[in-house]
């Protein structure tokens, strides 16, 4: 589905990733793991062409991405979802779902409103709060199902876990998880909680100053508990 080769990526004179390689299988989940500033929004940035300067190949269902504007992939099928949620917080928690359908043009099908609410059942009483009246993880459902509005071939979420109490970042990746499994979703997740991580995806990156240090499945990385240690302890 995703695929990328021999990716660098700079922010001016300083350089952000160095060579990286790796794939996203159709309906795969696949965890970014790392510190911050260890590349991964970096990466999904440079994925939509979003910000830093970049060579290498990015390729979506075998196709090149290369001379494709940001728009343009996020109507192929790209949809990132920010860190920071982004939410318009004067507009109802519908009129943000609503808003999203833009993203995917004349791609269909589009997901409904009620489709959304129906994979995340908190949303239902949520539809006419304002996105200021939400709390930071209400906000943060609120923004991965605006993700998933567009019906997008791949989702690409940048550490949703930040910020959320450890209960709050359970029950959110549960539901992600229920979603990937509803409707075959293919998920590339940026995350430093491992935890999180391993609820949503079966495979990992492991990334650490733009390089990659490992991958394999969860298996193969508790195999390695130095891993964790030198790569993602605080």
């Amino acid at each position: 589905m995703l695929e990328v080769r021999d990716l660098h990526a700079r922010y001016g004179d300083s350089k952000a990733l160095f060579g990286l390689s790796l794939r996203v299988p159709t309906g795969g989940g696949v965890a970014l793991l790392g510190r911050n500033g260890a590349g991964k929004s970096t990466l999904l940035k440079t994925l939509l062409d979003a910000g830093p300067q970049a060579t290498g190949s990015v390729l979506l269902e075998g196709r090149s991405l290369a001379g494709v504007s940001t728009e343009a992939r996020a109507r192929m099928g790209l949809m990132l979802v920010p860190e920071d949620r982004r939410i318009f917080t004067n507009l109802t928690v519908r009129q943000n779902l609503e808003l999203a359908l833009h993203a995917a043009g004349s791609r269909s099908p589009h997901m409904t409103v009620e489709m959304v609410c129906d994979l995340f059942p908190l949303l239902n009483d949520l539809q006419e709060r304002l996105g200021y009246q939400l709390s930071g993880g209400q906000q943060q459902l609120v923004a991965v199902a605006r993700g998933l509005m567009a019906s997008p071939k791949v989702l690409l979420l940048d550490e949703p876990a930040e910020g959320l109490a450890p209960k709050v970042a359970h029950d959110l990746a549960l539901q992600v998880r229920r979603a990937r499994e509803r409707l075959q979703l293919t998920l590339l997740l940026a995350e430093q909680s491992i935890a999180y991580a391993r609820q949503c995806a079966e495979y990992v990156y492991l990334l650490d100053s733009g390089n990659l240090v490992f991958e394999g499945d969860w298996a193969q990385f508790d195999a390695q508990p130095a891993l964790k240690t030198q790569y993602l302890a605080v």
